[in-house]
Protein backbone atom coordinates (compact mmCIF):
# COMPACT_ATOMS: atom_id res chain seq x y z
CA UNK A 1 0.00 0.00 0.00
CA UNK A 2 1.03 3.32 -0.99
CA UNK A 3 -0.14 6.61 0.60
CA UNK A 4 0.80 9.87 0.59
CA UNK A 5 1.44 12.34 3.35
CA UNK A 6 2.65 16.19 4.37
CA UNK A 7 3.94 17.62 7.69
CA UNK A 8 3.58 20.92 8.61
CA UNK A 9 5.06 23.04 11.33
CA UNK A 10 1.60 24.21 13.39
CA UNK A 11 1.26 27.23 15.25
CA UNK A 12 4.10 29.07 13.86
CA UNK A 13 4.87 31.08 10.34
CA UNK A 14 8.27 29.57 10.92
CA UNK A 15 9.85 26.50 9.66
CA UNK A 16 11.39 24.13 11.70
CA UNK A 17 9.33 26.35 14.90
CA UNK A 18 5.84 25.07 16.42
CA UNK A 19 4.68 21.80 17.08
CA UNK A 20 5.39 18.80 13.80
CA UNK A 21 2.44 16.99 12.10
CA UNK A 22 2.30 14.69 9.90
CA UNK A 23 -1.00 14.30 8.54
CA UNK A 24 -1.34 10.81 6.53
CA UNK A 25 -4.03 11.01 3.61
CA UNK A 26 -6.58 8.23 2.54
CA UNK A 27 -6.02 6.29 5.67
CA UNK A 28 -9.17 3.94 5.19
CA UNK A 29 -7.17 0.78 4.31
CA UNK A 30 -5.65 1.06 7.52
CA UNK A 31 -5.98 -1.07 10.83
CA UNK A 32 -5.64 0.49 13.77
CA UNK A 33 -2.44 -1.37 14.96
CA UNK A 34 -0.89 -0.14 11.31
CA UNK A 35 -1.82 3.75 12.15
CA UNK A 36 -0.25 3.28 15.73
CA UNK A 37 2.75 1.80 14.16
CA UNK A 38 2.97 5.22 11.67
CA UNK A 39 2.76 7.39 14.46
CA UNK A 40 5.62 5.96 16.20
CA UNK A 41 7.66 5.96 12.66
CA UNK A 42 7.24 9.67 12.60
CA UNK A 43 7.73 10.38 16.32
CA UNK A 44 6.08 13.62 16.48
CA UNK A 45 4.06 14.15 19.38
CA UNK A 46 1.16 13.75 16.93
CA UNK A 47 -0.19 11.68 13.84
CA UNK A 48 -3.10 12.80 11.98
CA UNK A 49 -4.80 10.04 9.64
CA UNK A 50 -8.05 11.53 7.11
CA UNK A 51 -10.25 9.52 6.50
CA UNK A 52 -13.46 8.95 4.70
CA UNK A 53 -16.38 10.10 6.76
CA UNK A 54 -19.21 7.82 8.27
CA UNK A 55 -21.79 10.81 7.29
CA UNK A 56 -20.88 12.49 3.88
CA UNK A 57 -22.33 15.81 5.36
CA UNK A 58 -18.67 15.55 6.83
CA UNK A 59 -15.55 16.51 5.74
CA UNK A 60 -13.72 13.52 6.83
CA UNK A 61 -12.87 11.00 9.73
CA UNK A 62 -9.42 11.69 11.57
CA UNK A 63 -7.67 9.44 13.73
CA UNK A 64 -5.04 11.14 15.81
CA UNK A 65 -1.69 9.08 17.49
CA UNK A 66 1.14 10.19 19.35
CA UNK A 67 3.41 7.46 19.85
CA UNK A 68 1.94 5.38 22.29
CA UNK A 69 -1.15 5.80 22.34
CA UNK A 70 -4.67 7.31 19.90
CA UNK A 71 -6.21 10.32 21.37
CA UNK A 72 -9.75 11.56 21.22
CA UNK A 73 -9.30 15.09 20.03
CA UNK A 74 -6.17 17.24 20.08
CA UNK A 75 -5.53 21.45 18.68
CA UNK A 76 -2.73 20.95 16.57
CA UNK A 77 -3.61 17.70 14.33
CA UNK A 78 -6.56 19.81 13.83
CA UNK A 79 -5.24 23.22 12.87
CA UNK A 80 -2.63 20.92 10.93
CA UNK A 81 -4.77 18.60 9.25
CA UNK A 82 -7.55 21.73 7.71
CA UNK A 83 -4.49 23.39 6.41
CA UNK A 84 -3.22 20.40 4.41
CA UNK A 85 -6.67 19.00 3.11
CA UNK A 86 -7.44 23.11 2.26
CA UNK A 87 -3.78 23.99 0.92
CA UNK A 88 -4.28 20.35 -1.37
CA UNK A 89 -7.77 22.43 -3.28
CA UNK A 90 -9.08 19.14 -3.31
CA UNK A 91 -12.29 19.41 -5.36
CA UNK A 92 -15.65 20.39 -3.57
CA UNK A 93 -13.98 21.51 -0.82
CA UNK A 94 -15.22 24.20 1.12
CA UNK A 95 -14.30 26.64 3.92
CA UNK A 96 -16.66 25.08 6.60
CA UNK A 97 -15.39 22.04 7.32
CA UNK A 98 -17.06 19.03 9.60
CA UNK A 99 -14.00 16.39 11.82
CA UNK A 100 -15.63 13.43 12.87
CA UNK A 101 -13.28 12.12 15.33
CA UNK A 102 -12.91 10.18 18.61
CA UNK A 103 -14.73 13.44 21.21
CA UNK A 104 -17.06 14.57 18.67
CA UNK A 105 -17.58 16.91 15.73
CA UNK A 106 -15.01 19.48 15.26
CA UNK A 107 -16.28 22.40 13.39
CA UNK A 108 -13.44 23.82 11.11
CA UNK A 109 -13.10 27.41 9.62
CA UNK A 110 -10.89 28.04 6.81
CA UNK A 111 -9.32 32.17 7.13
CA UNK A 112 -8.04 32.49 3.63
CA UNK A 113 -6.18 35.23 1.56
CA UNK A 114 -6.53 34.94 -2.10
CA UNK A 115 -6.16 31.56 -2.75
CA UNK A 116 -3.42 31.30 0.23
CA UNK A 117 -4.62 29.45 3.75
CA UNK A 118 -3.92 32.50 6.32
CA UNK A 119 -5.24 30.83 9.37
CA UNK A 120 -7.04 27.96 10.40
CA UNK A 121 -9.54 27.82 13.61
CA UNK A 122 -11.02 24.89 15.20
CA UNK A 123 -13.89 24.79 17.69
CA UNK A 124 -13.25 22.38 20.60
CA UNK A 125 -15.98 19.46 20.24
CA UNK A 126 -16.62 19.72 24.39
CA UNK A 127 -17.57 23.23 27.00
CA UNK A 128 -15.07 23.35 29.42
CA UNK A 129 -15.35 20.51 31.86
CA UNK A 130 -13.26 21.04 34.78
CA UNK A 131 -11.98 17.83 37.25
CA UNK A 132 -10.36 16.68 40.25
CA UNK A 133 -8.41 18.83 42.24
CA UNK A 134 -4.42 17.84 43.21
CA UNK A 135 -1.86 19.08 46.25
CA UNK A 136 0.34 21.60 44.79
CA UNK A 137 3.47 19.45 46.65
CA UNK A 138 2.89 16.36 44.46
CA UNK A 139 2.14 18.49 41.44
CA UNK A 140 5.73 20.03 42.02
CA UNK A 141 7.39 16.96 42.55
CA UNK A 142 6.05 15.65 39.18
CA UNK A 143 7.33 19.39 37.54
CA UNK A 144 10.64 18.78 39.91
CA UNK A 145 10.05 22.21 41.39
CA UNK A 146 8.60 22.80 45.21
CA UNK A 147 5.66 23.94 46.29
CA UNK A 148 6.41 27.20 46.64
CA UNK A 149 7.02 27.49 42.62
CA UNK A 150 3.14 26.69 41.98
CA UNK A 151 0.51 29.35 42.82
CA UNK A 152 -3.31 28.42 44.09
CA UNK A 153 -4.40 31.94 44.55
CA UNK A 154 -6.82 31.69 41.37
CA UNK A 155 -6.92 27.81 40.89
CA UNK A 156 -5.23 24.94 42.90
CA UNK A 157 -3.53 22.32 40.16
CA UNK A 158 -6.31 20.60 38.58
CA UNK A 159 -7.90 18.92 35.48
CA UNK A 160 -9.25 20.83 33.24
CA UNK A 161 -10.69 19.67 29.45
CA UNK A 162 -13.22 20.88 26.28
CA UNK A 163 -12.15 17.36 24.79
CA UNK A 164 -8.88 16.25 26.17
CA UNK A 165 -8.31 16.13 30.01
CA UNK A 166 -4.86 17.91 31.45
CA UNK A 167 -3.78 18.93 34.90
CA UNK A 168 -3.63 22.54 34.89
CA UNK A 169 -0.88 24.26 36.78
CA UNK A 170 -0.06 27.89 37.31
CA UNK A 171 3.89 28.73 37.88
CA UNK A 172 4.69 31.38 40.21
CA UNK A 173 7.49 32.64 38.18
CA UNK A 174 9.13 32.75 34.56
CA UNK A 175 12.54 31.21 36.20
CA UNK A 176 10.33 28.32 37.74
CA UNK A 177 8.22 27.52 34.32
CA UNK A 178 11.90 27.59 32.70
CA UNK A 179 13.41 25.19 35.13
CA UNK A 180 10.64 22.74 35.13
CA UNK A 181 11.73 19.02 33.76
CA UNK A 182 9.25 16.09 33.89
CA UNK A 183 9.72 13.43 36.64
CA UNK A 184 8.38 10.39 35.95
CA UNK A 185 8.56 9.02 39.73
CA UNK A 186 6.22 11.75 40.48
CA UNK A 187 3.58 11.57 37.52
CA UNK A 188 3.41 7.77 38.34
CA UNK A 189 1.99 8.59 41.73
CA UNK A 190 -0.68 10.75 40.49
CA UNK A 191 -0.96 9.61 36.72
CA UNK A 192 -3.73 8.49 35.42
CA UNK A 193 -6.58 10.51 36.59
CA UNK A 194 -9.77 11.53 35.83
CA UNK A 195 -9.19 10.92 32.52
CA UNK A 196 -5.62 12.94 32.53
CA UNK A 197 -1.71 11.90 32.26
CA UNK A 198 -0.24 14.97 31.34
CA UNK A 199 0.65 18.77 32.86
CA UNK A 200 -0.21 21.77 31.42
CA UNK A 201 1.85 24.49 33.23
CA UNK A 202 1.78 28.40 32.47
CA UNK A 203 3.09 31.52 33.87
CA UNK A 204 1.92 35.13 33.71
CA UNK A 205 4.93 36.78 34.10
CA UNK A 206 7.17 37.15 30.94
CA UNK A 207 10.29 37.75 30.13
CA UNK A 208 11.49 39.26 26.32
CA UNK A 209 10.82 35.58 24.79
CA UNK A 210 7.48 35.84 25.08
CA UNK A 211 6.48 38.34 23.25
CA UNK A 212 3.35 40.38 24.46
CA UNK A 213 0.91 37.32 25.12
CA UNK A 214 -1.45 36.55 28.15
CA UNK A 215 0.75 33.96 29.40
CA UNK A 216 3.59 31.13 28.24
CA UNK A 217 3.18 27.50 29.43
CA UNK A 218 5.08 23.85 28.39
CA UNK A 219 3.39 20.61 28.57
CA UNK A 220 4.82 17.57 29.83
CA UNK A 221 3.28 13.96 28.70
CA UNK A 222 6.26 11.77 29.82
CA UNK A 223 3.49 8.24 29.70
CA UNK A 224 2.62 9.62 26.30
CA UNK A 225 6.00 9.46 24.91
CA UNK A 226 6.28 12.54 25.12
CA UNK A 227 9.02 14.61 27.30
CA UNK A 228 7.52 17.91 26.06
CA UNK A 229 5.05 19.18 23.95
CA UNK A 230 5.99 22.59 21.57
CA UNK A 231 1.93 23.79 21.36
CA UNK A 232 -0.64 21.83 23.05
CA UNK A 233 -3.66 23.82 21.15
CA UNK A 234 -6.47 21.71 23.10
CA UNK A 235 -4.54 22.20 26.47
CA UNK A 236 -4.41 26.40 25.93
CA UNK A 237 -8.02 25.87 25.04
CA UNK A 238 -9.01 24.60 28.27
CA UNK A 239 -6.86 26.88 30.40
CA UNK A 240 -7.95 29.85 28.86
CA UNK A 241 -12.02 28.44 29.22
CA UNK A 242 -10.77 27.93 32.74
CA UNK A 243 -9.48 31.22 33.42
CA UNK A 244 -12.16 32.83 31.86
CA UNK A 245 -14.48 31.30 33.61
CA UNK A 246 -12.83 31.63 36.92
CA UNK A 247 -12.99 36.05 36.05
CA UNK A 248 -16.67 35.72 35.08
CA UNK A 249 -15.98 36.52 31.23
CA UNK A 250 -18.59 34.81 28.69
CA UNK A 251 -16.22 35.94 25.96
CA UNK A 252 -12.42 36.88 25.80
CA UNK A 253 -9.37 36.59 23.50
CA UNK A 254 -6.24 34.77 24.66
CA UNK A 255 -3.01 34.91 22.86
CA UNK A 256 -0.11 32.10 24.43
CA UNK A 257 3.04 31.45 24.11
CA UNK A 258 4.54 27.57 24.02
CA UNK A 259 7.91 26.50 22.99
CA UNK A 260 10.23 28.85 23.57
CA UNK A 261 12.29 26.79 26.68
CA UNK A 262 12.96 23.74 24.28
CA UNK A 263 13.29 25.87 21.26
CA UNK A 264 10.37 25.68 18.74
CA UNK A 265 8.15 29.06 19.64
CA UNK A 266 4.77 28.65 19.17
CA UNK A 267 1.77 31.27 19.16
CA UNK A 268 -1.97 29.64 20.06
CA UNK A 269 -4.70 32.50 19.85
CA UNK A 270 -7.84 31.51 21.61
CA UNK A 271 -10.96 32.73 22.03
CA UNK A 272 -13.64 31.63 24.69
CA UNK A 273 -16.97 32.56 23.61
CA UNK A 274 -20.54 31.36 25.15
CA UNK A 275 -21.11 29.27 22.07
CA UNK A 276 -17.69 27.07 22.19
CA UNK A 277 -13.82 27.68 22.89
CA UNK A 278 -11.92 28.24 19.41
CA UNK A 279 -8.23 26.97 18.69
CA UNK A 280 -6.86 29.55 15.79
CA UNK A 281 -3.37 29.37 14.52
CA UNK A 282 -1.34 29.15 11.12
CA UNK A 283 1.04 26.73 9.47
CA UNK A 284 4.00 26.23 7.47
CA UNK A 285 4.88 23.38 4.89
CA UNK A 286 7.78 20.99 5.76
CA UNK A 287 7.81 18.10 3.49
CA UNK A 288 5.58 15.91 1.75
CA UNK A 289 6.01 12.05 -0.10
CA UNK A 290 4.96 8.77 -0.08
CA UNK A 291 4.52 6.39 2.97
CA UNK A 292 5.08 1.99 2.30
CA UNK A 293 3.03 0.08 3.98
Amino acid sequence: MILRYQTVDVFTQTRFGGNPLAVVLGADGLTTAQMQAIAREFNYSETSFVLRPSDPRHTAEVRIFTPTVEVPFAGHPNVGTAFVLASASVAGMRDELIFEEKAGLVPVRIIREGDHVKQVQIAAPHPLRIGQAFDAGAVAECLSLTPADVLCDRHPPRVASVGLPFVVVEIANRQALARAQANEAGFAKIFPSDGADAIYLYCRELDERDGAVDFTARMFAPFDNLPEDPATGSATAATCALLASLEGEASRKFEVAQGIDMGRPSLIAIEVTPEAVLIEGVCIPVMSGQLLV
